[in-house]
């Protein structure tokens, strides 16, 4: 039995939600409008301003698509109310980010800058040069573009110099001795 796939999706206020035929939802909400397609076994019930996902057999397939399904159809509806954000933080001297019209400069100890820009909903916010916040309405596209930021140059575990994430934890790791 899905736990998660059981439990109702509530729709707030201002949030509309549409199954088409081919199995696609269309969630509008104040922020925009997301649309995902789901897999087709999966039975998707809209009543009285609530989402249910039925699956159709006990099958092992259908108990995952089940949990996953409705999880999808839930980020949808939070991304569209109150949208999603990621916090990046730069360590190391002499790196910075700053963010020039819609692109994100970041210095990061390579002999050019790197640009990223803005695209598909995803807004980017750099309240201090160490520190990078990505927002938007899609959880998948937030969390793909700050992992490739962070990408660009990972934390190292001797100084801990790099892009992390903010509750992210370095596992640290002693240098070399001196000769004795």
């Amino acid at each position: 039995m899905s736990r998660i796939g059981n439990l109702p999706i509530e729709l707030p206020k201002g949030v509309s939600a549409v199954v088409n035929e081919d199995n696609t939802v269309v969630v509008k909400g104040p922020k925009g409008e997301l649309t995902q397609k789901i897999h087709k076994d999966m039975q998707i019930i809209i009543k009285d301003n609530v989402i249910e996902v039925k699956r159709p057999s006990e099958a092992k397939e259908h108990k995952s698509l089940h949990g996953l399904s409705r999880t999808l159809i839930a980020n949808m509806v939070e991304g569209v109310t109150k949208g999603f954000s990621k916090n990046l933080e730069i360590n190391g001297v002499g790196y910075r980010a700053q963010k020039q019209g819609k692109k994100l400069v970041l210095n990061v100890g390579y002999s050019h800058p790197i640009e990223i820009e803005e695209d598909g909903g995803i807004v980017f916010e750099v309240p201090a040069p160490n520190k990078i916040t990505i927002n938007g309405i899609d959880k998948q596209k937030v969390g793909a573009v700050a992992a490739q930021i962070r990408s660009t140059r990972p934390p190292e575990p001797y100084k801990g110099k790099g892009i992390k994430y903010e509750n992210e934890r370095i596992i640290r790791k002693e240098g070399k001795t001196g000769k004795k």
